[in-house]
């Protein structure tokens, strides 16, 4: 490692900083308690279902009824807790799921929902606020660290750029992206080698002709005069354009960087995960948490034959569909995880930026839903075999424990081992909680 591109130096760089913090009541308690435990640092993968999936065609299923549609639901390894028929593979892991049935949200429109679900709320005034990807992986970076706290594999950011970035935190807490550009290889019958390659991080080889300590001294001299020019022009697009070149540089010198490279994996859990981009993803996430990686997303989006879970129109195929690749690539991520002593310490987080109406409509598809949608938890910081909330008989509304999207932030913070309460300093100089003030975490939900 080269000294001077020590990460301590970094975050010398960065405006953002802790200003304290307040708690009060049971919340103050856990939090803090959480806070002072260092067994409870933890990782995230966030699996994001882009497009918004049919809660009434996962994990709130109602048969039999107007708006239940053709699917049916199947036992779990919890008795009383049933799960769509497609998600066999999952069904067997819902003792270590919680299953929340009651998420209550107002933003219906992609791009506002994607954002509100990623940072926690809604889009708009002057503050940049951060993803949850950046907040986490502040909140567990490591000086030490050769790889970047937060990783997107395949996202799609079109919704919603700035659902993504790392808002008031700084350069330094952007995610490291791979896969953003490879749809074609997002369907279940895609090309390995393609996936393989869309899944590694670019250009991170020395330039022909150019040897170890020739490229040193580059860095060196474009180091020296990017902090000259910084130190009269401190802005953002200066600072990220250092950070990334430094971030680059790193890797190049880390044995971490092998993560990306998955053909050091059995072509026969290769196969379990499935051989596609989200499979394969699933995958890279999990090698990524092994080298403690803080935060992994990994969006499943469109695949070949569907718009993602945005189902206006033949919703039933659609979801079929997908959950053909969801199933066996969540499953064997758990699996993995467990058979690698992992599993406790990750908590990994299913959700898209809203659910789809119970109605089905003429063309035989679902809308755009916030009033009463599914999410779920899993893993490390859960306690599994549990469904949160209940949804009417039609699917309409919520009729007990509605959660919010503050709720659920603060909920996987607290899962997470992190203070929700925790403040850092913003771009207009407010001090902001990691969740909002009015959060109610799911305190049975943690373990």
């Amino acid at each position: 490692m080269i000294q001077h591109l020590s990460r301590r130096e970094w975050l010398k760089l960065s405006a953002a900083g802790v200003v304290g913090f307040s708690l009060s009541g049971w919340l103050g308690r856990l939090a803090a308690a959480a806070a002072n435990d260092p067994q409870r640092k933890r990782s995230c993968i966030l699996l994001w279902m882009n497009g918004g999936p049919s809660q009434m065609d996962t994990f709130d299923l109602k048969p039999g009824t107007t708006n239940g549609g053709p699917y049916q639901d199947i036992a779990t390894a919890v008795p009383g807790i049933k799960i769509s028929e497609h998600l066999p593979q999952i069904a067997k892991h819902a003792d270590e799921m919680a299953i929340i049935r009651s998420m209550s949200t107002k933003e219906a429109d992609h791009g506002r929902a994607t954002y509100q679900m990623h940072t926690g709320r809604p889009p708009t005034g002057p503050i940049q606020y951060p993803s949850l990807g950046s907040l986490v992986a502040k909140e567990l970076e490591r000086d030490d660290a050769e790889l970047p706290g937060f990783v997107s594999i395949a996202p799609f950011r079109i919704f919603n750029s700035a659902a993504y970035g790392p808002g008031f935190l700084g350069p330094q807490y952007a995610p490291l992206i791979v896969g953003e550009n490879a749809n074609v290889f997002r369907g279940p019958q895609a090309n390995a080698d393609g996936i393989d390659e869309a899944l590694k991080v670019q250009d991170l080889d020395l330039a022909a002709g150019v040897d170890a300590k020739r490229a040193a001294a580059r860095v060196n001299l474009l180091d020296d005069m990017e902090t000259d020019f910084l130190s009269q022009r401190s802005d953002g697009p200066a600072l990220s354009h250092q950070t990334a070149y430094r971030r680059a540089v790193t890797m190049m010198h880390s044995a971490a960087a092998k993560a990306f490279d998955l053909h050091d994996e059995p072509a026969k859990l290769r196969d379990q995960y499935g051989r596609n981009l989200f499979g394969q993803g699933c995958l890279l996430a999990r090698r990524l948490v092994e080298q403690r990686v803080p935060f992994v997303e990994v969006t499943l989006a469109n695949t070949a034959g569907t718009p993602g879970w945005d189902t206006h129109q033949n919703n039933f195929e659609g979801v079929k569909s997908l959950s053909a690749i969801l199933d066996p690539a969540w499953a064997t991520l758990m699996e993995d995880l467990q058979q690698r002593g992992l599993l406790e310490t990750t908590l990994i987080v299913w959700m898209g930026e809203f659910g789809r109406t119970p109605k089905i409509n003429q063309g035989q598809g679902r809308d755009h839903w916030a009033n009463s949608w599914s999410t779920v938890l899993a893993g490390g910081g859960v306690r599994g075999g549990q469904v949160i909330g209940k949804t009417s008989e039609d699917g309409m509304e919520v009729v007990d424990r509605p959660v919010s999207t503050p709720d659920l932030l603060a909920t996987i913070a607290l899962a997470l081992g992190l203070d929700p309460m925790k403040q850092n300093l913003s771009n207009v100089g407010r001090p902001i909680r990691f969740a909002d003030p009015t959060a109610q975490p799911i305190k049975e939900v943690v373990a």
